[in-house]
């Protein structure tokens, strides 16, 4: 599968806007380049003995709205400008979303799946001590990402707390629950996919949540979420894939079981992929499903011009960073597929994120139903606000989540004083 450089793609996006909404070039010039990009060396002894050097990263794209906000991510293929590109859509997911949030990103150069957590521990707390001063809660505000979980998110924080000689659960997002975490953070960005699929097949398709067919490539937090909540309004998911493959069920149309028994099921056998009397798919086979809605909610590249015309679907709602890339988002539109794009369709997870930091400054702890309900209001008006966007810009989805985003990033900044 071609690959395309992730940051080029936010690049293209930023410049598709630019017959719509007029920015001054000095502005064009800040928007186009992250303000701080910070790259640590982290050599490690691991408990096998072996000394090894891993690369980490934090950057910080624009803070004109308020402290940067994002992810950190663990993967042998994080590099620095991928960690750029999703720093970027941060920023843009936070102003969609409309929440006083930059943007910013992390990763470490790593395969967490070849350390023992003893080994992951040490890492991340070194990469905390080297980006110490980079981060807080006026600052930058970490957050979970690709095979990060509350348990990093706790020893970021108690390293953090350490080197400041007192309890700070504002530094870090999606920590556990007795760490300070919010309720209903961790299903957070999945439910909020969920939501923007209800509302836009309703919109675009004219059907209701329960009378749709849904392929999900990815199976981990976001993917498996999103499946349980699209479950629970009573989509049928026809398709669902891991990192080590897909799978479809045998002689039924959809997966009749509960989301507990198909996730019990996953893990025992280890993969989607091999969970007893599926059809096994390949990741590839997954996103040419015929099916209603395709979700992809794994990695960014995913749907490329090389696959792009082979997709079966009506609509695509993008639950991963930057699946699409930029010709292929313009071989979808000229196909009719409809595609809500990520900065919109991803933002539950920075929203509630946002929720969690509001409650540990305060000292507060709301339940679950108080987050759910916000959750819910922010994301109807963030997708009714790029709906009636681009119903009155006449373009796509995407050029109006982006073309939202950046007036109220480049109001901020004019309001600043920004040079």
């Amino acid at each position: 599968m071609k690959s395309e450089n992730p940051f080029d793609n936010a690049l293209a996006q930023l410049a598709s806007i630019t017959d719509i909404v007029s920015i001054d070039p000095e502005y064009y010039e800040i928007l186009k380049n992250p303000r701080r990009q910070v790259v640590v060396s982290l050599p490690l002894k691991l408990s096998n003995g072996e000394a090894v050097t891993f690369t980490g990263y934090r950057v910080q794209h624009n803070n004109a709205r308020g402290p940067y906000k994002g992810g950190i991510r663990y993967h042998q293929n994080v590099s620095l400008d991928e960690v750029k590109a999703l720093s970027m859509w941060m920023t843009w997911k936070g102003a969609v979303i409309d929440i006083p949030f930059g943007g910013a990103k992390g990763g470490v150069t790593v395969d967490p799946f070849k350390l023992g957590m003893d080994d992951l521990e040490r890492l991340t707390r070194k990469y905390v001590s080297t980006i110490e001063r980079d981060i807080g809660p006026e600052i930058d505000i970490p957050a979970p990402d690709l095979n990060t979980n509350p348990q990093t998110m706790a020893w970021i924080m108690n390293e953090y707390s350490k080197m400041h000689g007192h309890n700070v659960p504002a530094c870090v997002t999606g920590k556990p629950i007795e760490l300070g975490g919010s309720e209903g953070r961790n299903a957070a960005t999945g439910r909020g996919v969920a939501i923007c699929v209800r509302e836009a097949v309703k919109k675009y398709l004219h059907k209701d949540v329960k009378d749709i067919t849904v392929a999900v490539q990815g199976f981990g937090n976001v993917g498996s979420n999103t499946v349980m909540s699209l479950m629970e309004m009573g989509a049928k998911i026809v398709a669902v894939s891991d990192v080590f493959g897909g799978a479809k069920p045998i002689g039924k149309k959809y997966f009749e079981q509960s989301f507990d028994s198909l996730q019990t099921s996953a893990l025992k056998a280890g993969s989607v992929s091999k969970i007893p009397n599926v059809q096994q798919i390949s990741n590839e086979e997954l996103l040419e499903t015929e099916t209603d809605v395709l979700v992809p909610a794994a990695l960014e590249n995913q749907i490329t011009e090389e696959n792009a015309s082979k997709l079966r679907a009506r609509m695509v709602v993008e639950a991963a960073n930057g699946p699409t890339t930029s010709i292929a988002g313009k071989m979808l539109e000229r196909g009719g597929i409809t595609l809500i794009p990520d900065i919109l369709a991803n933002s539950g997870g920075v929203l509630v994120s946002y929720f969690e930091w509001v409650q540990n400054l305060s000292r507060d702890h709301w339940t679950e139903e108080q987050v759910n309900q916000r959750l819910e209001e922010k994301m109807m008006h963030a997708f009714n606000e790029v709906v009636s966007l681009a119903e009155k810009e006449n373009i796509d989805q995407r050029r109006a989540a982006l073309v939202l985003a950046v007036r109220r990033v480049v109001a901020a900044m004019k309001l600043s004083g920004w040079h």
